[in-house]
């Protein structure tokens, strides 16, 4: 019996269970969250139905941002090894007229190239040597969910093994990581929006012979007559996608002589490449209305579906994820209310749909079958883009609610939501990016002293969150540390150069002296002066733990 609300703290702190959380489906988005939540400390069971791992690519890139979080999970020496970063996004016309320009940096304000297209097989590989080189890990290849039995203190869910076999094991907490048919999700009955909007496409994956340069590395092609997508994926390998036009069946399409001959115009054959797949696949649009009932939360494609052409499917997944694993490990830790765990669906629900809608307006200018209506559409986009400019990627996508610090009178005000960026820092005698010489979870950024600032007891509490507390010099201002000091919350705060004038330009652009970001990387907010700074902290611990948050002025007492 599944229940669909539970507040108050972790009453299953004290029960007796086979592992703390169980994660369903073993792609990159359960991967990641296994990992992540392993590196806390917690016991993990990963339960996949296939018995091998799926070795074709599905998606082929990630953004900046998800470069980070992919990052965090401790493989981040490894990504250039099935990553190359993408230099452009083109749209264009049948007659090879741009319609629209994007420009990818090869730094972008995450610390990573702002697009990375890659070969998802070998990034599901290093993920899984990661995740099985940490202890508390059970993973388990072949067994398909058939139950969930949600008690209220744990879940237990069932399996069916390839022999047919079935058997059980006990979790006080259950993510749903099992893709667009989830199990997960048609078990706990929750109602999916659905804009609508689907089309079938042929997908061919193509290894090439030999090396080939792409310029711009992405493109789509806007013609009536076929709708046409070519993007990188990874070292060697490439992507071309193809509409479906109507009165073609997708058996016909997806003959082998029908995916060279579609790929011909490209220069690409059987005498220079190697097809390693053609099928045809439906694109949808649709989210899950509720990701959390009772003990069992859903993520990834099973909490949501998109058009490709934004290339934020999977990048979603893992911010799903990265949402998700720090604040259900300060659940099973007991320092945060169970209800904390509903601003993950307030918080990420929102994104997604924004993205999805987004993807759908995409989708709409490139799956244009009709020549009057496309011929409209290129002379509407021509003229705005008329200046011949290219454009770069919006940032990353802002929270706009959910755990977040309400500065004055219960409003969220910038920049409190948005993802922090990251530069170069010099750190007790270490130089480099934020997240590797400081480190991950928490941060207090400050230009303070943050003992005088904060006092004991609250940097006694942010130590207890495992939080890095960093007084921010510029890079002239000091050795970035080398004092000895261990930047551990709790001491006088050590000292980090800020090389790249990234984190001071931010807190002078919000006119604060001190920033707290959580262990996603999206800011919970920022303060003023010593006084804002402790209510800053003060406000999160009231979040965390479901107490009842203080009047305040505007002065921030």
């Amino acid at each position: 019996m599944l229940t669909d609300t539970e507040t108050g703290t972790d009453t299953a702190a004290g029960t007796d269970t086979d592992t703390d959380v169980v994660v369903v489906g073993y792609g990159p988005v359960g991967g990641v969250l296994a990992i992540l939540l392993a590196q806390r400390g917690r016991r993990v069971t990963v339960l996949e139905q296939r018995a091998q791992p799926y070795l074709l690519p599905r998606a082929t890139s990630f953004d900046g941002e998800t470069a980070r979080l992919i990052a965090g999970t401790g493989i981040g020496p490894q990504i250039g090894e099935f990553t190359e970063p993408a230099d452009g996004y083109r749209w264009q016309n049948a007659a090879g007229q741009a319609l629209l320009d994007i420009d990818f940096a090869a730094v972008g304000p995450y610390g990573w190239p702002d697009a990375n297209t890659m070969h998802q097989p070998t990034l599901e590989a290093r993920l899984a040597a990661r995740l099985s080189a940490l202890p508390g890990v059970d993973i388990r290849r072949g067994e398909r969910v058939v139950g969930l039995a949600d008690d209220g203190e744990r879940v237990e869910v069932t399996t069916s093994g390839p022999d047919g076999a079935t058997r059980s094991v006990t979790a006080r907490w259950v993510v749903g990581c099992d893709g667009a048919r989830s199990f997960v999700r048609e078990a706990l009955g929750v109602p999916v929006t659905d804009l609508g909007f689907s089309y079938d496409w042929l997908l061919c994956d193509v290894e090439l012979a030999e090396p080939r340069v792409f310029t711009p590395s992405n493109v789509q092609i806007c013609d009536p007559k076929r709708p046409t997508t070519l993007v990188a994926s990874g070292p060697g390998h490439r992507r071309w996608e193809f509409m479906r036009l109507p009165g073609e069946s997708n058996a016909e399409l997806e003959r082998p002589e029908t995916a060279w001959r579609l790929l011909a115009p490209f220069d690409v054959t059987p005498a220079n490449a190697t097809l390693l797949r053609t099928a045809t696949y439906t694109f949808q649009a649709r989210w899950a209305d509720q990701w959390r009932v009772g003990r069992v939360l859903l993520a990834g494609d099973a909490a949501h579906l998109m058009p490709p052409f934004a290339g934020q499917g999977m990048c979603s997944g893992i911010r799903d994820v990265a949402n998700l694993a720090w604040k259900l490990d300060l659940v099973l830790h007991g320092l945060a209310d169970v209800s904390v765990l509903d601003s993950y669906t307030t918080e990420r629900r929102k994104q997604v749909e924004e993205s999805i809608r987004s993807s759908v307006k995409l989708g709409k200018v490139i799956c244009v079958s009709d020549p009057g209506a496309a011929a409209d559409r290129d002379a509407a986009m021509l003229a705005r883009a008329s200046s011949g400019t290219s454009t770069r990627p919006e940032p990353a996508p802002p929270l706009s609610g959910g755990l977040l610090y309400q500065r004055f009178t219960g409003v969220t005000e910038p920049p409190a939501g948005d993802v922090a960026p990251q530069g170069r820092v010099r750190y007790r005698g270490r130089t480099g990016l934020f997240d590797e010489v400081v480190g991950r979870g928490f941060a207090l950024l400050t230009t303070e002293d943050p003992l005088a600032a904060l006092g004991e007891e609250r940097l006694g509490f942010l130590a207890g969150l495992g939080a890095h507390v960093v007084r921010l010099v510029p890079p002239s201002g000091g050795d970035g540390g080398d004092r000895g000091d261990n930047g551990d919350a709790g001491d006088d705060g050590s000292a980090a150069a800020d090389l790249d004038g990234v984190y001071l330009a931010h807190l002078g652009r919000c006119d604060g002296t001190t920033l707290l970001v959580r262990p996603d990387y999206h800011v919970f907010g920022a303060a003023k002066g010593a006084a804002e700074a402790a209510t800053l902290v003060d406000d999160l611990r009231a979040q965390l733990t479901g107490a009842a948050r203080a009047p305040r002025s505007r002065l921030g007492i």
